[in-house]
């Protein structure tokens, strides 16, 4: 019995270390983060969907970001969450759940938050959800507000991708 108990144990925890190898690490998103981002991306289409743990809204687009991910594997998707670092557990929990962990994940670092939303549009005030769609020159479209299947379809139908 012990042999069994012992043996379950193992496959459990082995099971689990496969699962989080497919995890990306959640990176702190500090100033000069956002243009690493965009010079990570280079000539290539991409989404930046911002969203909060406190934000129904943005819980609500975690489903449809994972519909579209399937339908489009190839695009760079990049979730960057706006909470403080106090969040960091319920952030990956979230992203854990959804199944977002094999995107690009970051979250907010630092003291400043106004100053990491002005450095990514000085136009955005902070609602969430805020995503961006960048075509592959990096020209951008912001959209806030949590989005249909069909609408992040439209916006992407503009990258050309």
């Amino acid at each position: 019995m012990k042999t069994l108990i012992l043996f379950l144990s193992l496959v459990a925890a082995s099971l689990n270390g496969a699962a989080q190898a497919d995890q990306t690490p959640i990176k702190p998103f500090v100033p000069g983060s956002y243009q690493q981002i965009l010079a990570a991306n280079a000539g290539k289409p991409l989404m930046l969907a911002i969203w909060s743990v406190d934000c129904p809204s943005c819980l609500k687009d975690m489903a449809v970001i994972n519909q579209l991910h399937d339908k489009h594997p190839t695009l760079k998707i990049v979730m960057l969450a706006a909470d403080e670092a106090e969040a960091m557990p319920e952030i990956q929990r979230i992203v854990d759940t959804h199944k977002l962990g094999n995107l690009e994940n970051w979250a907010f670092s630092g003291d400043n938050p106004e100053k990491l939303r002005y450095e990514i549009d000085p136009a955005w005030y902070g609602e969430l959800p805020r995503t961006y769609f960048f075509d592959a020159a990096h020209q951008r479209e912001a959209k806030s507000g949590a989005m249909t299947l069909e609408e992040f379809e439209t916006k992407l139908g503009k990258l050309k991708i």
